[in-house]
């Protein structure tokens, strides 16, 4: 008679641990979602490791993005499932100067192999004409075409003087090289400026 209800054991609740992702990426929250979040969080439920559990984006004084984290909560942070964050997201695509942080150990892991290249075109100094028969998107697109099989485009800003397409691959110097013909070419190109951003 005793002993038939036995009392339900205790599952001891393990405390997760949290992993910081830096990300060298000047993105928008979207794009940082499309990109890293989602792709990182499919990796990580399937292999029943964790989620993402947040991210955030900083941004300089002028409004411009500077970088974005991702936040990632794992059961445990073992070598395995640090190496398996690192590795998935240098699959994605990681720019150079991107940080792993592990709460855990207080240990910090650099990775990241992409080159940045931004170009920002001049919203205040070109002819009033200039403005108004060229458009934004077809320089977004032509950037993405040109430098296809090397990089693309992950994001832009628009900011109150300058627009700014950032884009990242495998070396800066030809994404410049083959994005010089647009530059050189198309009107609303002219006056702009290129900065190496990773």
């Amino acid at each position: 008679m005793f002993g038939l209800f036995k009392k339900k054991e205790k599952k001891v609740e393990v405390e997760p641990e949290f992993i910081v992702v830096t990300i060298n990426a000047r993105i928008q929250p979207m794009h940082r979602g499309e990109i890293y979040e989602d792709p990182l969080d499919e990796i990580l439920s399937k292999n029943s490791i964790g989620e993402v559990s947040g991210g955030g984006t900083l941004q300089s004084q002028s409004g411009e993005l500077e970088y974005c984290d991702v936040e990632i909560q794992v059961k445990n942070s073992t070598d395995d499932t640090v190496e398996l964050i690192r590795s998935s997201l240098e699959k994605i695509g990681v720019p150079k100067g991107s940080k792993i942080k592990v709460e855990a150990t207080d240990s910090e892991i650099e990775f990241g192999t992409l080159e940045g290249l931004a170009i920002y075109l001049n919203g205040t100094d070109l002819d009033a004409e200039v403005y108004a028969n060229s458009d934004s998107n077809h320089v977004y697109s032509e950037l993405d075409r040109l430098t296809q099989g090397n990089g693309k485009v992950y994001s832009y800003w628009q900011g109150p003087t300058e627009t700014a397409f950032y884009l990242y691959g495998t070396s800066f110097s030809q994404m410049k090289s083959q994005i010089s013909e647009l530059v050189n070419n198309y009107p609303l190109c002219q006056k702009c400026r290129i900065e190496q951003i990773a």
